[in-house]
């Protein structure tokens, strides 16, 4: 039984999912994700390892971008196979892709016409990786499933589709792969969620699985609880008010965006805050938030529960969805204190430049981040203590209040991932350790090894092996 793993992609470090699966003649993606550490940005440009026309279908695990991100380049580049994934997936792909597609147009833009006015070139074309018409482009290769349902993808080969408790239609996914009369299982992570979190349900565990990939994001820490994270996010507002600055949080439109509104909702019918203005500075995000308005099916009881009662998990009074340009820029017009989400998650894009520029040097502000930071990102820059950033060309003084809670990450910690890899009853053949910094993966394999003894290796980028 002649099996060949390829990773693509998250191999020694964060963004980019992709692994390439080969058996029976076939040849499958599971994730297609754009890179977005900036020393590994270049990856994004270059040819796939192998034709797109040759590959049969992707497997999708969700809808963040560093999961599927290059699929219009996959497409464009002449992949005609079926993308699989879960219906809000899908949904919330199409938000995602074409919105990307518009700031790939953008900031090709902005780059010209800033190099020009320089004399220079930047390392990257100074053209779009994709445009909004190739994201548009993408969808009608995309399959609807539900988690549960087994898709048969031809040849001996099917896929399973089950939920990630990480962001709203996350999916883990089981390849089987037949020969004659054997049969091989390998268990794709994904992102996996945390257990007692609001809104989703709990990530699913397995009991069996010949190979497995699991993510390691935070395979040497331990993250906050729930209660510990929204104590923090209360003190973290209320030290903003009586500094009267804006308290400004880069935030990633998926979970991230509609976490923060439940925990502020809250916060404020504990009367545990007073009413602040507080503005989604994202389109994105606001259409997202939208999607899970209209899917309570995947929410958790307690969540689900509101919702029967009539109620919101994610509007309260003051809240206020900033939609277009205009409306942004009006919110530096405000007079005191406001709260103020916006994308992107890592401060690589979108709208949060804007309210950093207006608030980075700004002692009385503060900026808190509540997500992964990839390394070589900016996020990452100030989170580690930049005294001055670059933001849109110009260089700022870091004088604004730096504050990071991690409770809300929609990644399991170190012993949530242990917690999910022991429900397996018995030793897979091997582990690799995925969608890691290097050194935190290592960390993990490390524990691992020493607690349970399993085979388990960290794979390096493009290494290729074969799983008998």
């Amino acid at each position: 039984m002649r099996i060949k793993l390829k990773f693509l992609g998250a191999a020694g470090n964060v963004t980019g999912s992709c692994y390439l699966l080969e058996a029976n003649k076939k040849r499958l993606l599971v994730d297609c994700g754009l890179y977005q550490e900036h020393d590994l940005k270049s990856r994004n440009w270059q040819s796939f390892p192998v034709p797109p026309k040759s590959i049969d279908a992707v497997l999708l695990t969700h809808a963040h971008l560093d999961h599927c991100g290059r699929l219009p380049r996959l497409v464009k580049e002449g992949f005609r196979g079926k993308i699989y994934c879960t219906d809000v997936t899908g949904d919330i792909a199409e938000i995602m892709l074409i919105d990307s597609g518009s700031i790939q147009e953008e900031d090709a833009r902005y780059k010209k016409k800033r190099h020009d006015k320089e004399g220079r070139k930047g390392p990257y074309p100074e053209i779009p990786l994709y445009t909004a018409e190739d994201a548009k482009n993408t969808m009608p290769f995309f399959k609807r499933v539900r988690y549960g349902k087994t898709v048969n993808l031809g040849k001996g080969i099917s896929a399973t589709f089950r939920d990630a408790g990480h962001v709203l239609g996350s999916a883990m996914i089981m390849v089987t792969i037949r020969q004659g009369t054997g049969e091989r299982t390998i268990l794709f992570s994904g992102d996996i969620g945390r257990w007692d979190k609001p809104i989703l349900k709990d990530p699913t565990v397995f009991e069996q699985a010949d190979y497995v990939l699991v993510e390691s994001t935070y395979g040497n820490r331990l993250l906050e609880s729930v209660t510990s994270t929204r104590e923090r996010l209360k003190e973290v507002i209320l030290s903003t008010l009586k500094t009267g600055g804006n308290l400004v949080i880069p935030t990633f439109a998926l979970e991230r965006a509609q976490e923060l509104l439940y925990h502020l909702r809250e916060l404020r019918n504990e009367r545990r805050i007073p009413m602040v203005m507080t503005f989604l500075d994202s389109p994105m995000a606001v259409n997202i938030t939208d999607i899970f308005e209209h899917h309570p099916g995947f929410y958790d009881a307690e969540t689900l529960d509101m919702v029967r009662q009539g109620l919101s998990p994610f509007q309260f009074p003051g809240l206020k969805m900033v939609r277009t340009g205009e409306e942004s820029r009006a919110i530096n017009s405000v007079r005191g204190t406001a709260i103020i989400l916006a994308g992107s998650g890592m401060c690589t894009g979108g709208r949060i430049k804007h309210h950093l520029v207006a608030n980075i040097s700004r002692p009385e502000s503060t900026v808190l981040f509540v997500g992964y930071q990839a390394r070589n990102t900016m996020g990452r820059e100030i989170v580690d203590g930049a005294t001055t950033v670059r933001i849109l060309g110009q260089r700022y003084p870091v004088s604004a209040r730096i504050e990071r809670i991690d409770g809300f990450s929609a990644h399991a910690d170190r012993d949530e991932l242990v917690r999910w890899l022991s429900g397996l009853k018995t030793p897979p053949g091997h582990i690799f350790v995925v969608h890691g910094e290097q050194e935190v993966a290592e960390e993990f394999r490390d524990l691992v090894k020493a607690k349970m003894g399993w085979n388990i290796s960290v794979p390096a980028y493009l290494e290729e092996t074969s799983l008998e």
